[in-house]
C-alpha cells in the first residue's frame, strides 16, 4: 500500500518489535492483523497496526483499534498516543476519525521525542508525520 501511493520505507521486520511490545492484539487464525502497544511518557503508545491488505476495508483495524484503545484504559492508561503519515488516507485522517488528534511537539515528553528520533534514524521519515493523541477516559 505503502510502495502504491510513492512511499519507499525501508525494510521491515516485525519480530524486534513484537519482541520488545508490553502487549498486542492479533486479529484471525491464521493473523490477518495486529496491534503493538507499548508506553511512552506514561501513556499507551500504539507502535504499529497492521491489517493483510488482501483483509482489508472489513473493519479489522477499527476493531483491533477499539480493543487496544479498550485494552489500555482497563489497564489504567488514560491516553494512547501515535506516529503515523500525515496524508495518506488510512493513516492520520483515519486516526483522527477515530477519536485521535494532532500533538504539537511542545507537548510531547522525552519518550516520545526519541520513538521520533528514532524512527526517523531508521528511515520511517519518507512523507511528513503527526504525533497524535487520544484520550482514553477515567
Amino acid at each position: 500500500m505503502f510502495a502504491a501511493a510513492g512511499l519507499a520505507l525501508p525494510p521491515d521486520d516485525p519480530r524486534p518489535l513484537f519482541a520488545r511490545a508490553d502487549w498486542m492484539w492479533v486479529a484471525g487464525r491464521p493473523p490477518v492483523g495486529f496491534a503493538v502497544l507499548g508506553v511512552l511518557d506514561g501513556a499507551a503508545h500504539l507502535e504499529q497496526i497492521a491489517v493483510d491488505p488482501a483483509h482489508g476495508r472489513r473493519g479489522i483495524g477499527g476493531a483491533l483499534l477499539a480493543a487496544a484503545c479498550a485494552d489500555a484504559r482497563r489497564r489504567g492508561y488514560r491516553r494512547m498516543t501515535l506516529t503515523t503519515f500525515r496524508d495518506l488516507a488510512w493513516n492520520a485522517p483515519w486516526y483522527a476519525r477515530h477519536g485521535f488528534a494532532p500533538v504539537p511537539e511542545s507537548a510531547w515528553g522525552p519518550e516520545l521525542r526519541e520513538q521520533w528520533r528514532v524512527e526517523t534514524d531508521l528511515g520511517i521519515v519518507v512523507a511528513p508525520r503527526v504525533v497524535m493523541a487520544r484520550d482514553l477516559g477515567a
